[in-house]
Protein backbone atom coordinates (compact mmCIF):
# COMPACT_ATOMS: atom_id res chain seq x y z
CA UNK A 1 0.00 0.00 0.00
CA UNK A 2 0.96 3.35 -1.17
CA UNK A 3 0.40 5.72 2.25
CA UNK A 4 0.77 9.78 1.88
CA UNK A 5 0.02 11.94 4.98
CA UNK A 6 -0.03 15.81 5.24
CA UNK A 7 1.76 15.49 2.14
CA UNK A 8 1.84 19.15 0.01
CA UNK A 9 3.84 20.95 -2.24
CA UNK A 10 4.30 25.22 -2.53
CA UNK A 11 5.95 27.31 -5.93
CA UNK A 12 6.69 30.80 -4.29
CA UNK A 13 4.50 30.77 -1.06
CA UNK A 14 1.67 29.21 -3.26
CA UNK A 15 -0.13 25.88 -2.57
CA UNK A 16 -0.34 23.74 -4.97
CA UNK A 17 -1.21 20.46 -3.59
CA UNK A 18 -2.66 19.51 -0.53
CA UNK A 19 -2.20 18.96 2.72
CA UNK A 20 -3.71 15.97 1.86
CA UNK A 21 -4.30 12.53 3.40
CA UNK A 22 -4.93 9.41 1.68
CA UNK A 23 -3.86 5.88 0.80
CA UNK A 24 -3.36 3.64 -2.63
CA UNK A 25 -4.59 0.39 -2.20
CA UNK A 26 -2.20 -2.84 -2.94
CA UNK A 27 -3.20 -4.64 -6.51
CA UNK A 28 -5.15 -3.62 -9.57
CA UNK A 29 -5.38 -0.30 -11.08
CA UNK A 30 -6.06 2.83 -9.25
CA UNK A 31 -6.65 5.78 -11.54
CA UNK A 32 -6.50 9.57 -10.41
CA UNK A 33 -8.93 12.01 -11.84
CA UNK A 34 -9.57 15.76 -11.62
CA UNK A 35 -9.90 19.13 -13.82
CA UNK A 36 -6.72 20.72 -14.95
CA UNK A 37 -4.40 21.92 -12.42
CA UNK A 38 -5.72 19.55 -9.68
CA UNK A 39 -2.18 18.94 -8.26
CA UNK A 40 -2.33 15.10 -10.28
CA UNK A 41 1.21 14.98 -11.39
CA UNK A 42 2.24 17.16 -8.24
CA UNK A 43 0.24 14.17 -6.37
CA UNK A 44 1.83 11.17 -8.10
CA UNK A 45 5.75 12.49 -9.19
CA UNK A 46 6.15 13.36 -5.17
CA UNK A 47 4.91 9.56 -4.54
CA UNK A 48 7.43 8.30 -6.96
CA UNK A 49 10.28 10.70 -5.20
CA UNK A 50 10.73 12.75 -8.76
CA UNK A 51 9.44 15.64 -6.44
CA UNK A 52 10.66 16.97 -3.00
CA UNK A 53 7.43 17.84 -0.71
CA UNK A 54 7.07 21.14 1.21
CA UNK A 55 5.83 18.78 3.46
CA UNK A 56 4.63 15.45 4.62
CA UNK A 57 5.38 12.02 4.32
CA UNK A 58 4.77 9.28 1.62
CA UNK A 59 5.22 5.93 2.72
CA UNK A 60 5.40 2.65 0.66
CA UNK A 61 4.71 -0.80 1.99
CA UNK A 62 5.83 1.02 5.74
CA UNK A 63 9.09 2.81 4.20
CA UNK A 64 9.72 5.76 4.10
CA UNK A 65 9.65 7.07 0.01
CA UNK A 66 12.21 9.86 0.75
CA UNK A 67 14.83 8.22 3.22
CA UNK A 68 14.53 5.09 1.20
CA UNK A 69 18.17 4.05 -0.87
CA UNK A 70 17.26 5.00 -4.22
CA UNK A 71 18.50 1.84 -5.83
CA UNK A 72 16.18 -0.41 -3.02
CA UNK A 73 12.90 2.08 -4.25
CA UNK A 74 14.09 1.40 -7.73
CA UNK A 75 13.54 -2.15 -6.94
CA UNK A 76 10.16 -1.46 -5.71
CA UNK A 77 8.55 1.10 -7.52
CA UNK A 78 8.63 2.41 -10.86
CA UNK A 79 7.48 6.00 -12.36
CA UNK A 80 6.83 7.17 -15.92
CA UNK A 81 6.49 10.93 -16.15
CA UNK A 82 4.35 12.74 -18.91
CA UNK A 83 7.64 14.49 -19.92
CA UNK A 84 10.13 12.08 -21.31
CA UNK A 85 13.32 13.41 -23.14
CA UNK A 86 15.97 11.31 -24.53
CA UNK A 87 18.97 13.66 -26.05
CA UNK A 88 20.76 9.72 -27.16
CA UNK A 89 19.01 8.56 -30.52
CA UNK A 90 18.42 5.34 -29.02
CA UNK A 91 16.91 2.04 -30.54
CA UNK A 92 13.50 0.68 -28.91
CA UNK A 93 15.07 -2.32 -27.88
CA UNK A 94 18.24 0.03 -25.88
CA UNK A 95 15.73 2.55 -24.51
CA UNK A 96 13.65 -0.79 -22.79
CA UNK A 97 16.71 -1.68 -21.39
CA UNK A 98 17.08 1.24 -19.40
CA UNK A 99 14.50 -0.25 -17.24
CA UNK A 100 16.92 -3.16 -15.84
CA UNK A 101 19.54 -0.28 -14.71
CA UNK A 102 18.28 -0.34 -10.54
CA UNK A 103 19.31 -4.44 -11.32
CA UNK A 104 21.90 -4.73 -13.63
CA UNK A 105 23.80 -1.17 -13.38
CA UNK A 106 24.49 -1.24 -16.77
CA UNK A 107 26.11 -4.81 -17.42
CA UNK A 108 22.82 -6.52 -18.80
CA UNK A 109 22.26 -10.04 -17.39
CA UNK A 110 20.35 -13.02 -19.52
CA UNK A 111 17.17 -13.05 -17.14
CA UNK A 112 17.83 -8.45 -17.34
CA UNK A 113 17.81 -9.24 -21.27
CA UNK A 114 14.69 -11.66 -20.61
CA UNK A 115 12.62 -9.00 -18.95
CA UNK A 116 13.67 -6.78 -21.95
CA UNK A 117 11.72 -9.38 -24.29
CA UNK A 118 9.27 -9.84 -22.33
CA UNK A 119 8.33 -6.15 -22.16
CA UNK A 120 8.49 -5.27 -25.61
CA UNK A 121 6.63 -8.85 -26.34
CA UNK A 122 3.95 -7.98 -23.80
CA UNK A 123 3.35 -4.33 -25.27
CA UNK A 124 3.71 -5.73 -29.16
CA UNK A 125 6.87 -3.85 -29.79
CA UNK A 126 9.21 -6.96 -30.64
CA UNK A 127 8.90 -5.99 -34.62
CA UNK A 128 10.15 -2.20 -33.59
CA UNK A 129 12.91 -3.63 -31.59
CA UNK A 130 15.64 -2.31 -33.83
CA UNK A 131 13.61 1.00 -34.98
CA UNK A 132 14.63 4.12 -33.38
CA UNK A 133 12.90 6.33 -31.43
CA UNK A 134 12.52 9.50 -33.65
CA UNK A 135 11.22 6.62 -36.60
CA UNK A 136 8.14 5.93 -34.30
CA UNK A 137 4.76 7.28 -34.02
CA UNK A 138 3.80 9.38 -30.62
CA UNK A 139 1.86 5.99 -30.02
CA UNK A 140 4.65 3.66 -30.48
CA UNK A 141 6.56 5.73 -28.77
CA UNK A 142 4.75 6.14 -25.46
CA UNK A 143 4.30 2.39 -25.79
CA UNK A 144 8.06 2.02 -25.60
CA UNK A 145 8.33 4.13 -22.32
CA UNK A 146 5.41 2.28 -20.89
CA UNK A 147 7.66 -1.37 -22.19
CA UNK A 148 10.77 0.50 -20.45
CA UNK A 149 8.79 0.97 -17.19
CA UNK A 150 7.57 -2.68 -17.04
CA UNK A 151 10.81 -3.94 -18.17
CA UNK A 152 12.01 -2.93 -14.29
CA UNK A 153 9.44 -5.39 -13.08
CA UNK A 154 8.09 -3.45 -10.11
CA UNK A 155 5.39 -4.35 -7.85
CA UNK A 156 3.94 -0.77 -8.19
CA UNK A 157 4.05 1.03 -11.14
CA UNK A 158 3.14 4.86 -11.55
CA UNK A 159 1.85 6.16 -14.73
CA UNK A 160 1.51 9.79 -15.54
CA UNK A 161 -1.03 10.03 -18.72
CA UNK A 162 -0.09 6.87 -20.38
CA UNK A 163 -2.95 7.44 -22.81
CA UNK A 164 -0.49 10.68 -24.26
CA UNK A 165 -0.35 10.56 -28.19
CA UNK A 166 -2.51 7.75 -28.40
CA UNK A 167 -6.34 7.18 -30.93
CA UNK A 168 -8.76 5.55 -29.32
CA UNK A 169 -8.46 2.46 -30.56
CA UNK A 170 -4.68 2.84 -29.07
CA UNK A 171 -6.01 3.73 -25.78
CA UNK A 172 -8.04 1.40 -25.61
CA UNK A 173 -5.22 -1.00 -26.56
CA UNK A 174 -2.97 0.43 -23.28
CA UNK A 175 -5.60 -0.04 -21.05
CA UNK A 176 -6.62 -3.82 -21.36
CA UNK A 177 -2.53 -4.15 -21.72
CA UNK A 178 -1.78 -2.27 -18.01
CA UNK A 179 -5.18 -4.25 -17.02
CA UNK A 180 -3.24 -7.44 -18.13
CA UNK A 181 -0.41 -6.59 -15.57
CA UNK A 182 -2.27 -5.75 -13.14
CA UNK A 183 -4.11 -9.27 -13.31
CA UNK A 184 -1.29 -11.63 -14.97
CA UNK A 185 1.88 -9.95 -13.61
CA UNK A 186 0.49 -8.95 -10.29
CA UNK A 187 1.16 -5.34 -10.50
CA UNK A 188 -0.16 -1.94 -8.62
CA UNK A 189 -0.74 0.36 -11.13
CA UNK A 190 -1.54 4.14 -10.50
CA UNK A 191 -2.31 6.37 -13.44
CA UNK A 192 -3.18 10.01 -14.00
CA UNK A 193 -6.13 9.70 -16.81
CA UNK A 194 -8.31 12.42 -18.58
CA UNK A 195 -10.96 10.33 -18.96
CA UNK A 196 -13.36 9.12 -16.48
CA UNK A 197 -14.63 6.90 -19.21
CA UNK A 198 -11.51 5.05 -19.56
CA UNK A 199 -10.99 4.75 -16.02
CA UNK A 200 -14.05 3.56 -15.02
CA UNK A 201 -14.20 0.66 -17.73
CA UNK A 202 -10.58 -0.20 -17.02
CA UNK A 203 -9.61 1.06 -12.80
CA UNK A 204 -10.57 -1.12 -9.94
CA UNK A 205 -10.54 2.56 -7.69
CA UNK A 206 -10.66 6.04 -8.48
CA UNK A 207 -8.80 8.62 -6.65
CA UNK A 208 -10.42 12.11 -7.39
CA UNK A 209 -9.02 15.72 -6.88
CA UNK A 210 -9.95 19.29 -7.40
CA UNK A 211 -7.81 22.55 -6.56
CA UNK A 212 -5.17 20.92 -4.77
CA UNK A 213 -7.07 18.31 -2.35
CA UNK A 214 -8.19 14.69 -2.55
CA UNK A 215 -11.99 14.94 -3.12
CA UNK A 216 -13.19 11.49 -2.77
CA UNK A 217 -11.37 7.44 -3.31
CA UNK A 218 -13.59 4.80 -3.62
CA UNK A 219 -14.88 2.31 -6.43
CA UNK A 220 -16.45 2.90 -9.53
CA UNK A 221 -19.16 2.43 -8.38
CA UNK A 222 -19.32 4.97 -5.32
CA UNK A 223 -17.59 7.39 -7.86
CA UNK A 224 -19.41 6.95 -10.91
CA UNK A 225 -22.46 8.39 -9.40
CA UNK A 226 -23.77 12.28 -10.32
CA UNK A 227 -23.29 14.08 -7.55
CA UNK A 228 -20.27 13.52 -7.17
CA UNK A 229 -18.57 13.77 -10.36
CA UNK A 230 -20.15 17.04 -10.48
CA UNK A 231 -18.64 18.40 -7.32
CA UNK A 232 -14.81 17.04 -8.93
CA UNK A 233 -15.44 18.39 -12.09
CA UNK A 234 -17.38 21.86 -10.68
CA UNK A 235 -19.88 20.87 -13.93
CA UNK A 236 -23.04 19.47 -14.47
CA UNK A 237 -22.50 15.46 -15.05
CA UNK A 238 -25.15 12.69 -15.72
CA UNK A 239 -24.22 8.99 -15.08
CA UNK A 240 -26.06 6.94 -17.34
CA UNK A 241 -25.36 2.71 -17.56
CA UNK A 242 -24.90 1.10 -21.06
CA UNK A 243 -24.30 -2.78 -20.90
CA UNK A 244 -24.80 -2.16 -17.42
CA UNK A 245 -21.89 -0.04 -17.16
CA UNK A 246 -21.45 3.60 -15.96
CA UNK A 247 -21.13 6.23 -18.63
CA UNK A 248 -20.66 10.14 -17.44
CA UNK A 249 -21.98 12.87 -19.41
CA UNK A 250 -21.13 16.15 -19.14
CA UNK A 251 -24.29 18.78 -20.23
CA UNK A 252 -24.45 22.67 -19.67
Amino acid sequence: MIEFSDLHKEYQGQSVLGPVTGAIEKGGITSIVGPNGAGKSTLLTMMGRLLDPTGGTVTIEGRDVFTTKSRDLARNLSILRQENQFTARLRVRELVAFGRFPHSQGRLTEEDLEHVRASMEFLNLTALADRYLDQLSGGQRQRAYVAMVLAQDTEYVLLDEPLNNLDMKHSVLMMRQLRRAADQLGKTIVIIIHDINFAAAHSDRIMALRDGQVVTTGTIGEIMRDTVLTEVFDTPVKVIEVDAKPIAIYYS
